[in-house]
């Protein structure tokens, strides 16, 4: 059978053809795909002239933007490599990156350049390009950099798009670093275009979507999650350069929103903007949540205002998803991550041994294969190696067990785990729990050191104002949940909880905050 070509770059190329369709609605300008089409191939034309090939990196610093769009598929274009940068990074995690990936060319918001400026001379990078062509960004000083609107024209011969199979490919994008230094996923275009095709599969996808784009780009759900996919497809993409949880529920409305992808925190947000009972959500019926651990009253709050909240789960190496839940289990399995997704395997595993587990409601790592999974993380030969078995199964570090009906429940993280008077405790589990509590808006769990059992559970609380629950309350409310050795023994109250860009609990950064408060 012969290769098939799934370039991204192709794919717009051939909706191009349909000059009224319009793509991307970012900060109230309609982009169509004709002009979408015609500004990639001019700016892939003007990267090549500046001596981008096939193979070779490209990196993207800045906000959600139909520039960071347009980077992708001028990569894609040329056969080049994209690199998302989380914007929210310090300059040294800036180098490492720019370093690991040996980015050859770097585009960068004004709002970003000082920042890449520092490590510039510690970094390969030849190419240097600043945004100057969108209106939503900082104003752009005079004689700085390559401006990138002299990259674009109707001079340069636009060539058509490179060819791009299974194999080749399409992005590095760094985890998020929370255990050391962040590795570069290395993602295929065949990792990209099988998430599309086990989301077409099993969610309720169409040609003609309207997807909100409010997560970070940078991530691979806000990514790939519905966003290419929509594009690439023939649908819109409305797109905001950040969430902003009134603007986001304005764009739901307005625009008669049909997908949304989201992580919980931002779901637990938008709940809590004044209007939202009252606001007309029918239009939308693929709102997908994943990225962390979803409290049970999330769901059934959205489901009582007609939203059925599609839990999702899997890594930046998953590409993004690799279990399910349908919209009709929503209820019936509320907190389940679903089943495997249609053309993705997944099994169970005993941390310890590797040994498989088959029987219903028994703890496990959980292990990933299939075309969605990542090929591995760049330059590094022994992450790799450790991250996959013999078998080609790419174990995950999350915990998790499946029910009698072969519906998964995630756990926790494996490293998470705290080990109290020798009973595993996972954090998550109890997390769950407190999110139920009465005026508890965020809980988190971490493990801290204890003299007696070794280490005990402090549960660090987001509370509504005037809610300042005491840990007899707190273990009171669990008690009818949680076995007595897994209800927290302290109680600490804190404003918002620290989240990396994914919306993932920062726990080492919690870690550090409850030593500071140690008495």
């Amino acid at each position: 059978m012969a290769a098939v070509d799934i370039s991204p770059a192709a794919a717009l190329h051939r909706r191009a053809r349909y000059p009224s369709s319009t793509a991307v609605v970012y900060e109230g300008r309609e982009v169509t795909a004709a002009e979408l089409g015609r500004t990639v191939g001019e700016f892939a034309a003007g990267l090549s002239e500046r001596g981008l090939r096939r193979g070779d990196r490209i990196a993207y610093l800045g906000f959600n933007s139909v520039t960071f769009l347009e980077t992708l598929f001028a990569a894609a274009h040329l056969g080049a490599v994209f690199v998302p940068v989380n914007f929210r990074l310090a300059a040294d995690e800036v180098r490492h990156i720019l370093n690991d990936c040996g980015a050859h060319t770097l585009v960068v918001e004004e709002g970003h350049r000082e920042v890449v400026e520092s490590v510039l001379a510690d970094v390969p990078a030849r190419g240097h390009v600043l945004v100057d062509t969108d209106p939503a960004c900082p104003a752009v000083p005079e004689g700085v950099w390559t401006a990138l609107s002299g990259l674009r024209g109707p001079d340069r011969p636009v060539r058509q798009p490179v060819a791009l199979y299974a194999d080749d490919l399409a992005a590095l994008m760094y985890t998020s670093g929370t255990t050391g230094r962040p590795k570069g996923v290395m993602l295929t275009h065949g990792n990209l275009w099988w998430n599309a095709v086990n989301v077409d599969s099993v969610v309720d996808t169409r040609s003609d979507d309207v997807n909100l784009a409010v997560a970070p780009l940078f991530h691979i759900g806000g990514l790939n999650a519905l966003t290419l996919r929509t594009l690439v497809r023939g649908g819109t993409v409305v797109l905001r350069r950040g969430f902003d949880p009134a603007q986001c529920l304005e764009d739901l409305v307005r625009h008669r929103v049909t997908s949304l992808f989201a992580v919980p925190a931002m779901f637990a947000a938008l709940a809590r903007v004044p209007g939202f009972a009252e606001a007309d959500l029918g239009a939308l019926r693929a709102a997908v949540v994943a990225g962390a651990p979803v409290p049970p009253q999330l769901i059934r709050d959205y489901a009582e205002h007609g939203v059925l909240l599609q839990q999702a789960w899997g890594l930046t190496e998953t590409a993004p998803f690799a279990t399910y839940l349908p919209a009709g289990m929503t209820l019936e399995k509320t907190g389940s991550a679903g089943v495997p997704m249609p053309y993705t395997e997944i099994r169970l595993t005993h941390p310890g041994t590797g040994a498989g587990i088959d029987g219903p409601d028994v703890r496990g790592e959980i292990c990933v294969r299939g075309p969605n999974v990542t090929a591995g993380y760049w330059d590094n030969p022994d992450a790799t190696h450790a991250a996959f078995d013999d078998m080609g199964w790419f174990h995950t570090g999350d915990v998790a067990y499946r029910d009698k009906d072969g519906y998964y429940y995630i756990v926790d993280r494996l490293k998470d785990m705290i080990i109290s008077g020798g009973e595993n405790v996972y954090p998550a589990e109890v997390e769950r729990v407190l999110a139920e509590l009465p005026g508890v808006l965020e809980a988190a769990v971490i493990g801290v050191p204890d003299p007696k059992w070794g280490e005990t559970v402090l549960a660090v609380l987001s509370c509504t104002e005037g809610t300042k629950p005491t840990v007899e309350e707190v273990r009171e409310f669990a008690a009818g949940y949680l076995a007595r050795y897994k209800l927290p023994t302290r109680v600490l109250l804190i404003d918002h909880l620290p989240r990396n860009a994914s919306g993932k609990l920062a726990k080492a950064e919690l870690r550090q905050w409850a030593e500071a408060k140690t008495p």
